[in-house]
């Protein structure tokens, strides 16, 4: 009996992708050999960080990375770091930030932020003691007309308790990063980009840190194929260093606190900061080396090598299907991430394509689709998650619930 059996876990067939409501996706043997390698033996944290920035800052360009619990792990630390700085009795007063009173008033804490580009996922940057300042009118995304902010608004926006633009990565997004960097760093204020889930292209792991972002945060857990709960934060060292001691375990007598050179602006600090408003997202040794074997597999494999293999895939789940009657299934590009295809299952209306999804969902063992098109009367099947094994189980569960 395996372990999941014996918690009385059913498993599931994941066809949606590597989101985290379903586990994320499978990690290739290499990473979890690393892994279990890792879990036999103790190291200092720091020294295996340093190791950390090493290889993302060799990945990405940047000049410093450390990995984390996650991408909102990332997002939430690169807050701080831009909140605190190098200083450390501004650490220790995180969430309250730098120049707040008792009564409330003051304090650097602005982070600006495009409204058409506001999401779930940046609560991170409030639980780190940011205030969000919005600006634009996202008329482009809502309907009634074509406009979105301009790079003159954040300009704008940006006044002396500003602490950092935020920018979300997606293809949509306006203003676009350059304008943004342009504004920004013309008032000396950093750029943060959320590219949590901008994997593939692998070209996207330099490209941000190229078109001057100053902190950038990326998901470890997806196309990368690291573990579920890792991400990483790449950028400027100092911030970088920053965003590292306000997660590191700091429990240690002052004298014995050495940083190594990879984050070397630590060595300006006036004294040990207490355990940082990070220290609920650290991240362990085994998340640390199983991302790091797993970025350095997506960086040397051959991106169109990938894509072919995640094609070959839905291919076959189309032949294990067969031909299913009120369903026409079609291979189409995600255009939001170049390079990887999907199986597009089109139904007669969103009715039909609700019902079976809801089918899928009940079979065993459940299979779950990417229902994001679900609307327009479309299931599709991302490849990422897919194990090769459960391709017969998936084309068969297709053939079964989606049968007008």
């Amino acid at each position: 009996m395996g372990v999941l059996e014996d918690l009385g876990i059913a498993r599931v067939i994941n066809a949606y992708g590597t989101n985290t409501r379903l586990s994320g996706g499978l990690l290739d043997p290499e990473v979890t050999a690393a892994m279990a390698e890792a879990s036999r033996v103790t190291v200092d944290m720091l020294d295996l960080q340093a190791a950390a920035s090493r290889t993302i800052a060799g990945a990405t360009g940047a000049e410093a990375g450390i990995v984390t619990a996650g991408a909102s792990a990332a997002l939430l630390l690169a807050a701080a770091a831009c909140l605190a700085g190098l200083d450390a009795a501004a650490m220790n007063r995180l969430p309250e930030p730098r120049g707040e009173d008792r009564f409330g008033g003051g304090g650097r804490r602005e982070i600006v932020a495009i409204r058409s580009q506001r999401n779930m996922y940046d609560r991170a940057l409030r639980v780190a003691g940011a205030r969000i300042v919005e600006v634009g009118i996202p008329d482009r995304v809502s309907g009634p007309g074509v406009r979105d902010a301009a790079a003159w608004e954040v300009e704008q926006a940006i006044g002396p308790r500003t602490v950092a633009v935020y920018w979300l990565a997606q293809p949509q997004s306006l203003p676009t990063l350059p304008e943004v960097v342009a504004v920004a760093h013309a008032r000396g204020v950093p750029v943060i980009v959320d590219a949590a889930a901008q994997l593939p292209p692998s070209v996207n792991l330099r490209r941000f840190i190229a078109e001057g972002a100053d902190l950038v945060c990326f998901s470890g857990g997806k196309a990368i194929g690291g573990p579920q709960a890792s991400g990483m934060l790449a950028g400027r060292r100092d911030l970088v260093s920053s965003a590292l001691v306000q997660m590191l375990d700091l429990d240690l007598p002052e004298a014995q606190f050495a940083p190594p050179p990879e984050f070397a602006p630590l060595a300006a600090l006036r004294g040990v900061p207490h355990h940082g408003i990070g220290r609920s997202c650290k991240v362990g040794k085994e998340e640390v080396v199983g991302l790091l074997v797993a970025l350095r597999r997506f960086v040397a494999a051959d991106a169109d090598a990938r894509s072919a293999a995640w094609t070959a895939r839905l291919h076959a789940v189309m032949a294990a299907a067969g031909a299913v009657p009120g369903v026409a299934m079609e291979l189409l590009p995600d255009g939001a991430k170049p390079g990887l295809p999907l199986l597009m299952l089109r139904f007669a209306d969103a009715e039909r394509a609700t019902d079976a999804e809801a089918r899928l969902r009940q079979h065993q063992p459940a299979v779950h689709l990417d229902a994001s098109r679900i609307a327009q009367g479309i299931l599709a099947v991302n490849p990422i998650a897919v194990a090769d094994g459960d391709i017969a189980l998936l084309g068969a569960a297709i053939a079964a619930c989606c049968a007008g």
